[in-house]
């Protein structure tokens, strides 16, 4: 699917508010809502738009801790260390990388018992560093860079 200008204009308006009203999202783009409705169910219909989310706010369910861990791996074969990570829900990004280490993971937890808990675990696969955030200073939707 080639996508226009028009459809970014979609996507930038549906990252800043993925419950926007078709109508009202048509009336910013000066489009009918069905028109913009039409574009949209083919934007998803390619593949382009995969899902809709929410943003919460983590320290209000109790989700205290964020760590980045650089994991340096013990042997050539990554296949039980990529189904360990993806079993893992404290586990919610995790990105193979070039420099320094194998992989990079950021882990959100409870608790620093639980943060334990999983480094202990990670042993299994190889050894890691651990940096913890102190402090957010800007979360931001990384498309949202691309649609502007």
């Amino acid at each position: 699917m080639e996508i226009d200008q028009i459809d970014f204009q979609i996507l930038r308006l549906l990252t800043e508010n993925s419950r926007i009203q078709w109508k009202d999202l048509g009336g910013q783009i000066h489009m009918t809502g069905q028109a913009v409705g039409n574009r949209i169910k083919k934007l998803e219909e390619s593949g382009v738009i995969k899902a809709y989310s929410l943003i919460i706010d983590e320290m209000k369910l109790g989700l205290s801790y964020t760590a980045f861990v650089i994991v340096h791996m013990k042997t050539a074969n990554h296949a039980a260390f990529i189904r360990f990570i993806k079993d893992r829900k404290e586990v919610v990004e995790a990105h193979r990388v070039s420099g320094e280490g194998c992989y990079h993971l950021k882990i959100k937890v409870k608790s620093q018992n639980q943060l334990n808990l999983l480094l202990n675990q990670l042993l299994d696969h190889g050894n890691y560093s651990l940096n913890l955030s102190i402090q957010e200073i800007k979360q931001r939707n990384p498309l949202t860079a691309i649609l502007q």
